[in-house]
C-alpha cells in the first residue's frame, strides 16, 4: 500500500524544491493537492514519480499530466496573485487546475477532449474545489467568453502561440508557455502585456510533452 501523503511530501522536497521552486504558496499548493486522484487507477502507485503521467492515449497525440518539477517551475514563473483570473489550457484531468485554484481567485480549465473534461469536473468536485470552471473547446482558441485573464498557462510544449491567446490577456497579463520544436531543447517563456503591447523573454530551458494543435504548419519545399 502506497503512503500517498508521504509520497507527496517527498515529491515536493525532492522534485520541486530541487529545481529552484522557492515560493511558499506554490510549494504549499503542490503539497496539498493529491496527485493520485488525477491519474488512472492502474497508475496511482506511480502518481508521484518524476515523470509525465499518461491519462489518455486516444487521438493522434497522447495526453499527460505534466511531471511535477516543470509544472511547478511554470506555475512559479507565472507569479499568480490571489486576485488573478487564470486560463489553464490543456488541463486534462484537472491536476494543474486544482493547483492553480489554491493560488488564484478563479480558474478556467480548458480542454479539447470531452472525456478528459468530464473527468476533471469529477476530480475537482471530489476535492470540493469551487473556483474552477471546466470548459471544452479548441485549445488554440482559448476561451474568450471569460477574458481578459491575468495569466494563461499552456500545459505542454508548443511551436507557436496563436494571436487569439495574446488577445485574451489584460494589461499586466502573462502567458506562460514552453516554446520549442516537439518539446525538445525548448524554453519556458513569459509573455507580458504592458501599455498595449506584448513582449516575451525566456526564463529557463526545459523539455515537456507537446500540446496538440500548436505545431507550425509544414513548409512547402521544392
Amino acid at each position: 500500500m502506497v503512503d500517498f501523503a508521504k509520497a507527496r511530501t517527498t515529491m515536493v522536497d525532492c522534485q520541486i524544491r530541487t529545481v529552484d521552486v522557492t515560493e511558499y504558496d506554490v510549494l504549499d499548493a503542490f503539497a496539498a493537492v493529491p496527485r493520485e486522484i488525477f491519474v488512472p487507477d492502474h497508475l496511482k502507485p506511480l502518481a508521484y514519480i518524476d515523470e509525465d503521467t499518461l491519462v489518455s492515449g486516444a487521438g493522434a497525440t497522447p495526453r499527460y499530466v505534466m511531471e511535477p518539477g516543470p509544472l511547478a517551475k511554470l506555475v512559479q514563473l507565472a507569479g499568480i496573485l490571489p486576485t488573478d483570473r487564470v486560463l489553464d489550457i490543456g488541463s486534462t484531468t484537472g491536476y494543474s487546475a486544482a493547483i492553480l485554484s489554491r493560488l488564484a481567485a478563479s480558474v478556467v480549465a480548458l480542454d479539447s477532449d470531452e472525456s478528459l473534461a468530464a473527468k476533471s469536473r469529477e476530480n475537482l468536485a471530489a476535492l470540493g474545489v469551487s473556483n474552477v470552471d471546466v470548459v471544452v473547446g479548441a485549445l488554440t482558441e482559448g476561451h474568450a467568453a471569460k477574458a481578459p485573464y491575468d495569466v494563461i498557462l499552456l500545459e505542454g510544449a508548443v511551436d507557436v502561440i496563436p494571436p487569439a491567446l495574446f488577445d485574451q490577456i489584460g494589461e499586466g497579463g502573462r502567458i506562460i508557455a514552453v516554446v520549442g520544436a516537439n518539446g525538445l531543447a525548448a524554453k519556458a517563456m513569459i509573455y507580458t502585456r504592458s501599455g498595449g503591447s506584448v513582449s516575451g523573454r525566456p526564463a529557463f530551458n526545459t523539455s515537456v510533452r507537446p500540446l496538440p494543435g500548436f505545431q507550425k504548419p509544414k513548409a512547402f519545399v521544392f
